[in-house]
């Protein structure tokens, strides 16, 4: 068996670029050799910032021999007459010729689309060096990335010029190319620790060699060196160090042989916020935050950076990046300073000066909406206990909401949106529940963040996202495929999150009428307010049919609740969003448990049957839907008389009590009598009762789109 080593020697890569590189080889890689009938028993990716290399283990020294089945014309075209004694056409002879197959080893198969001439071909397995050699340099050339530069005289594009190849199939250098660098055994090591070439005997040896020249190859090695470092640092003066897994992926990725160095600032900084010194630490230096053991919440004045530098340097190395983050955090303190030596509702006239988008005006003018807004999804959540006193928080938060993005830090520190205003507000004499709400309303800013907690900022969480999707639907501008530049998705998700969080009976098609009436006041739609209307209420229904797969409620029940192509049903499920929600996980549980299965097939039959009727979709009374007397069959009075039995509004516990209880005289009233009689008084009483049927049933469901 033999090992081949590829290694691109580079600049200074990316680290976002060598993360995402590694991935691309680890997926295609052993799909590419497979392909080529080359197997492995393992394949490594490496990665450093001055290098790429994949390590492949076991693999034999030449593809196996195989016989492979080729394909020829069809019977009809391969003989004279289609009679396989007969003489050969041109077009046997020509499949014949081409493969180098003798005709008298022809034979005839039956296929699917009848039957065709077949041949037998040996194929000779190949010398895996030579497969290799072809295959290695697409697997450079064949990554994908961001702002990819031509270095050379060519058209070969890469993040960073490439400066060596090793090409080693065991001990034997395989000649690649690429623009005018040429494979060799010669590596580099260390650009600190080891600047020299480094020779590298065979690919086996190469994890161990470049070790020796102060390069750990193994990001999985180096991350775990990182945070063994960190630990031990700071357990030497009963600290706890903050490792943020996007942080520990990029510092793995920025060096070659890492060395964790503690460097300290002054006590005066921590008098800063917490996210202001954490965004300078993190966000702008790539320092993990060090906590005190004793009082988790209370930042220490010192950070651990990770250097790719020489370790007998440590002291120099802190010194330096130390006073990069006292200047840092010494700007952060005038911003913090200067902003607070006015109130936050001073910013407020400068809102007009920022435009929100150059159709629908400045963020001023958002905030007004915002507030109009607000008071249309506070009526628009039913079962909402709120006072006078918590509309005018809510409507002070939407005030001042966005006033910090004028602010002199959130102008540097734009990520700090929020944050800030939540201090300065407090600064400022503002009630804590409007300062609360200035900070949550922008979550949750992402998948894993977490969701707003006060009333305030659930409200204005909602009114301020509504406002960007009417207003940037009313232009007209709907996201397609993944281009989502105004992150309207997220928009959506977040509002229904929230909805479902806080228990929020939201009826979201009120509110988004509500909301396109404020823009159409305005003159700011660019499309009528029924289109808009109609293409936001898709959007949100795609939004919960995402979210509930998420959860992992099966395709037909999401159909189910949501109304798969009826949209006066979807807007019902819209009408009451945590009643959508409780209503699909009550179907999950009743299929887990086998309840629904037990009632599936009549309930069903009689759902599809139902439409055949005049009873609309609506109507739940059944002596409207029904004339009782002129009910003669006893299996259609038997069922007449249970579904009058059944409760007038039901929680979804008794309406599938209801229906298991109903589901056994349906059956015997499928059983017992013909739905479509020939007199049409009887043959509609009976499409009646099955419409009362479904009718009572989509209270929980459309069962017509279960799927069994």
């Amino acid at each position: 068996m033999a090992s081949f080593l590829l290694e691109v020697g580079t600049e200074e890569l990316p680290a976002s670029f060598v993360v995402d590189a590694l991935r691309q080889w680890q997926e295609r890689i052993p799909k590419n050799l497979d392909e080529h009938q080359l197997t492995t028993s393992k394949v490594s990716v490496y990665g450093t910032p001055r290098r790429l290399a994949v390590l492949i283990e076991g693999l034999a020294t030449q593809q196996s021999d195989r016989l492979v089945e080729l394909k020829g014309p069809a019977l009809g075209s391969a003989f004279v007459n289609g009679d396989p004694q007969g003489e050969p056409t041109k077009a046997l002879l020509g499949f014949a010729k081409s493969k180098g197959i003798a005709i008298q080893d022809i034979f005839i198969k039956e296929t699917d689309k009848g039957a065709f001439v077949f041949a037998q071909q040996q194929i000779i397995g190949r010398q895996t060096k030579d497969i290799l050699q072809e295959l290695a340099p697409t697997w450079i050339t064949g990554l994908d990335g961001k702002r990819l530069m031509r270095w050379g005289n060519g058209d070969l594009k890469f993040p960073r010029p490439i400066r060596w190849l090793v090409s080693l199939f065991n001990s034997e250098v395989l000649p690649i190319a690429l623009e005018n660098v040429q494979s060799d055994r010669l590596s580099q090591g260390h650009r600190v620790m080891h600047p020299r070439s480094v020779i590298i005997d065979t690919a086996q040896d190469y994890v161990e060699t470049l070790r020796e020249a102060f390069v750990l190859v193994d990001g999985k090695e180096r991350q775990k060196h990182i945070v063994n470092q960190i630990n031990s640092i700071v357990e030497l003066f009963g600290g706890k160090a903050e490792i943020p897994e996007d942080l520990l992926e990029e510092v793995t990725y920025l060096v070659e042989f890492p060395t964790a160095v503690i460097g300290e600032f002054e006590r005066e900084f921590l008098e800063l916020p917490q996210p202001v010194i954490k965004t300078e630490m993190v966000s702008h230096q790539r320092y993990f935050p060090v906590y005190s053991l004793k009082n988790p919440d209370q930042l220490l004045p010192r950070f651990i950076t990770i250097s790719n530098g020489d370790p007998d340097k440590s002291r120099l190395i802190a010194a330096g990046n130390g006073r990069v983050i006292r200047a840092r955090l010494s700007d952060g303190k005038f911003f913090y300073d200067s902003d607070r030596a006015v109130s936050l509702e001073t910013f407020l006239p400068l809102l007009e000066k920022v435009t929100f988008q150059a159709q629908l005006g400045s963020v001023a003018e958002k905030v007004d909406r915002i507030r109009g807004i607000a008071k249309s999804v506070i009526a628009a959540i039913a079962n909402l206990p709120i006072t006078a006193a918590d509309e005018v928080l809510i409507d002070r938060t939407a005030q001042l909401a966005k006033a910090d993005l004028v602010t002199q830090m959130v102008k540097e520190f734009p990520e700090l949106q929020g944050q800030m205003g939540y201090y300065y507000a407090l600064s400022s004499q503002e009630p804590l529940a409007v300062a609360t709400g200035i900070r949550e309303h922008y979550q949750p800013r992402g998948a894993s963040d977490s969701l707003p907690t006060a009333l305030t900022g659930k409200i204005v969480a909602i009114s301020d996202r509504l406002d960007t999707l009417v207003g940037i639907f009313g232009l007209g501008i709907i996201p397609t495929g993944s281009s989502d530049p105004f992150a309207l998705r997220r928009a959506a998700t977040g509002i229904v999150q929230i909805a479902w969080e806080s228990g929020f009976s939201l009826n979201l098609p009120q509110l988004l009428q509500a909301a396109i009436a404020v823009y159409a006041d305005k003159n700011l739609l660019a499309s009528p307010a029924e289109t808009v209307l109609e293409n936001l209420y898709k959007w949100f229904k795609q939004r919960c049919e995402t979210i509930l797969a998420e959860q992992g409620i099966e395709y037909d029940l999401v159909d189910a609740v949501m109304g798969a192509d009826d949209l006066a049903y979807t807007l019902q499920g819209l009408s009451n969003l945590i009643r959508l929600k409780e209503r699909a996980h009550f179907l999950q549980q009743s299929r887990d448990n086998s309840t629904l299965g037990a009632i599936y097939e009549p309930i069903v039959r009689a759902s599809r049957l139902a439409v055949q009727g005049n009873l609309d979709s609506t109507t739940l009374d059944i002596a409207i839907a029904v004339n009782a007397d002129t009910l003669t069959d006893p299996a259609e009075q038997a069922l007449y008389q249970a579904i009058a039995a059944l409760p007038s509004q039901p929680s979804d516990a008794q309406l599938m009590e209801g229906i298991k209880a109903i589901a056994p005289i349906l059956a015997k009233f499928f059983d017992d009598v013909l739905v479509m009689a020939e007199d049409p008084q009887v043959r509609q009483n009976r499409l009646n009762l099955l419409g009362f049927i479904r009718n009572y049933s989509r209270q929980l469901a459309d069962f017509s789109t279960i799927r069994g």
